[in-house]
């Protein structure tokens, strides 16, 4: 396994590859709910730790908040001390202060450890980081490490730009974790991101390289490019390529949930040329190709304008309609209907339209925005955790 600099600050040697412990293995239990089959998330974190990959990330609320669980029992019996954790605190559990070490102790016992790797804010956002300052949680974290209890202050991140700019510029963070793939280069944090991380000697972890899983099987389209360059080479590992591309990323993140998934990961990331610089002008050409590709594989001409919103039922107009097209850009929908449990509880989903028609007399595309957010809801609906 290719081994990288986890940026300046903290003298960490990353595997290339680190296993995100979002996509575990799950079962059905007794009461038809699904949880992590344990015993097969085991086998996969041991497999990792003994084959090359020694950076596992988890968080909180992963797996109905059993991830961390289920990682501390896998690392048991020596394993522990051959790699490096990364787990999550999400600003919306910090009810009071004594929450933000309480949680932590917890994750401790959990994680059967004395000490975290590297301890992230997780999932910073542009309406609470004013609110993150205030209650002054990185001076919190900043409390966890002088006790030894945590040796990294990290944050990860979804969202565009200017705000993480704002986050990274505020203080000397050890680790920044974002969403990027070959299709979000312009979006997210977008590739600038990646750079100013560098710049700072911050680590740069990504996640999301495969969309979700959305960019493992390309469509014919698609294939046809990479193959005019790359005869047979896999969706999965022209993703890869695109990020290890960047001397700035640190470890990328899958979410691997079969052995047969490590194991290709493991070969990809394993190939000597596996490194910074390794695509050729051919390739990073193909890629752009790839990227105008799939944004031409949607169902609804949305742009993300927002003309149309604020919804008065508060339904995310421009979020529904991204993971229905997403959907179809990647001919899988597994992903768009996490996200949309996840929106749906937020009340947010297409199922709260009362069809008063405000959005559509805004929109600048003339969508039918009531009619799509039907067909939307309907192929969204559905997923359970």
């Amino acid at each position: 396994m290719n081994l990288r600099k986890y940026g300046k600050k903290l003298g960490y040697e990353v595997s290339a590859l680190g296993l995100g412990c979002m996509r575990l293995p799950r079962k059905t239990d007794a009461e038809g709910k699904m949880i992590v089959d344990r015993e097969k998330a085991y086998e996969l974190i041991r497999y990792a730790a003994q084959n090359g990959i020694n950076y596992f990330d988890t968080a909180y609320g992963y797996h109905n908040q059993t991830s961390e669980e289920v990682l501390g029992e896998a690392l048991e019996g020596g394993l522990r001390e051959k790699v490096k954790i990364a787990t999550k605190q999400p600003f919306n559990v910090m009810t009071t202060q004594g929450d933000i070490r309480r949680n932590l102790e917890n994750t401790l016992k959990k994680l059967r450890t004395d000490y975290i790797d590297v301890y992230l804010i997780h999932n910073i956002q542009a309406p609470f980081w004013d609110e993150i300052k205030r209650r002054k949680v990185i001076e919190e974290y900043e409390k966890f490490r002088a006790e030894g209890l945590i040796r990294g202050i990290a944050f990860s991140y979804h969202g565009e730009f200017p705000c993480f700019k704002d986050v990274l510029s505020f203080y000397d963070w050890d680790m920044a974790q974002i969403q990027q793939n070959l299709v979000d280069i312009d979006h997210e944090a977008t590739e600038e991101a990646i750079r100013m991380a560098g710049e700072k000697g911050t680590a740069m972890v990504i996640m999301e390289p495969l969309r979700g899983g959305g960019l493992a099987l390309p469509p014919a389209p698609v294939k046809k490019i990479y193959d005019e360059v790359a005869p047979g080479r896999s969706g999965v590992e022209w993703a890869f390529r695109h990020l290890l591309n960047y001397p700035e990323v640190s470890t990328i993140l899958s979410g691997m949930t079969t052995m047969e998934q490590l194991k290709e990961n493991i070969a990809i990331f394993s190939k000597p040329d596996a490194v910074a610089g390794c695509l050729s002008a051919a390739e990073k050409q193909a890629l752009l190709r790839a990227k105008t590709t799939y944004e031409s594989m949607t169902a609804v001409p949305c742009t993300g304008c927002e003309y149309c919103l604020p919804c008065p039922q508060g339904v995310s107009i421009p979020g529904v309609f991204s993971g229905y097209n997403e959907g179809f850009m990647f001919e899988n929908f597994a992903q768009p209907q996490r996200s949309y449990m996840f929106m749906t509880r937020r009340g947010a989903d297409a199922s709260k339209c009362v069809e008063c028609g405000a959005c559509e007399a805004k929109c600048p595309q003339q969508i039918a925005i009531v009619a799509e957010l039907k067909k939307a809801h309907a192929k969204l609906s559905g997923w359970v955790e």
